[in-house]
C-alpha cells in the first residue's frame, strides 16, 4: 500500500500541490491525469523525495518510501533526459541493477541475465550496442521501460510514458503494464491521453494543485469533475453523457 498524506508542494514561492491525500493498493493500474500545470510530473518528484515537501507524507508498507527507494522504479519525462549522453542502451539498462551490485562492483551474472531478459521483453535486444542517442523516440522509451523492469521493483512511477511514441511501442508498453499489475506490483502513470486509453486503467486520481476525483474511470470522468479541473470538457464529442456521468465508447 502506498499512502500520500496530505502533501502539499511550493515551488518558487508558488503553491504547486494542497494538501493532496490518496492510498494505492498492490496489484492495481493507476492514471494521473490533470490539465497542463495541474502538478502531475511534481506530485510524482514529491513522492520520490526529488523536490522538496513543505507538507505531509509518503509511505510505504508502513514505512517512509525515502527510505525504501530500491523499491521504487522511475521514468521520467523524455525531456528530462540527456540523450546526447554516450551511453549505450545496455549500460542505460544496466544502471538499474547498481542498487544491487553497488557502484564499484562488476555487475554479477544473475544482473547481466535480469538486463538481457528485461530488453529482450522490450524487443531491443538487438540494438544492446547502440548509443542511446542513435534511437528513436519509441525506442528510447523502450530501454527505460527496460530498465524499470530490470530494477525489480514493486512501485512503479512513469511520467507520461506515451507521448511521442508509435503504436508498437503503445501496445507493448500497455502489455507490460498489465504483466506487472498480474504480478501484485503498483503502477502511478501520469498521462495525457483522452477517451478510450483511460478504460486501461483501474483507477484515475484527476489532479489540479489538489485532489479532485479519485475512483474509477467513470466515477471520476464526470462533467462536473472535469469542468472543476479544465474549466471546460476537452474534445467533448468523445464522450457520452447520461444522468451527470461522463463514459467511454
Amino acid at each position: 500500500m502506498l499512502e500520500v498524506r496530505h502533501l502539499s508542494v511550493n515551488y518558487r514561492g508558488i503553491q504547486a500541490l494542497a494538501d493532496v491525500c490518496f492510498k494505492l493498493a498492490a496489484g492495481r493500474l493507476v492514471g494521473l491525469i490533470g490539465p497542463n500545470g495541474a502538478g502531475k510530473s511534481t506530485l510524482i518528484k514529491a513522492i520520490l523525495n526529488l523536490i522538496p515537501i513543505r507538507e505531509g507524507q509518503v509511505i510505504y508498507q508502513g514505512l517512509p518510501l525515502k527510505q525504501q527507494r530500491q523499491q521504487v522504479a522511475y521514468v521520467p519525462q523524455r525531456s528530462q533526459i540527456d540523450w546526447d549522453y554516450p551511453i549505450t542502451v545496455w549500460n542505460v539498462v544496466m544502471m538499474a541493477r547498481t542498487a544491487h551490485a553497488g557502484w564499484f562492483h562488476a555487475p554479477s551474472r544473475t544482473s547481466r541475465e535480469v538486463v538481457k531478459e528485461a530488453l529482450l521483453r522490450v524487443e531491443m535486444f538487438g540494438l544492446r550496442d547502440r548509443q542511446i542517442g542513435e534511437l528513436s523516440g519509441g525506442q528510447q522509451q523502450r530501454v527505460f521501460l527496460a530498465r524499470a523492469i530490470a530494477q525489480q521493483a514493486e512501485l512503479f512511477l512513469f511520467d507520461e510514458p506515451l507521448t511521442a511514441v508509435d503504436k508498437k511501442t503503445e501496445a507493448l508498453i500497455l502489455e507490460i503494464y498489465a504483466e506487472l499489475k498480474a504480478q501484485g506490483k503498483t503502477l502511478l502513470i501520469s498521462c495525457h491521453e483522452w477517451g478510450e486509453a483511460l478504460n486501461h486503467y483501474d483507477r484515475l486520481l484527476l489532479l489540479n494543485q489538489r485532489l479532485i476525483a479519485n475512483g474509477s474511470p467513470i466515477e471520476v470522468m464526470t462533467l462536473e469533475n472535469i469542468q472543476c479541473a479544465y474549466g471546460v470538457c476537452p474534445q467533448p464529442q468523445r464522450f457520452h453523457q447520461s444522468k451527470e456521468t461522463m463514459y467511454f465508447c
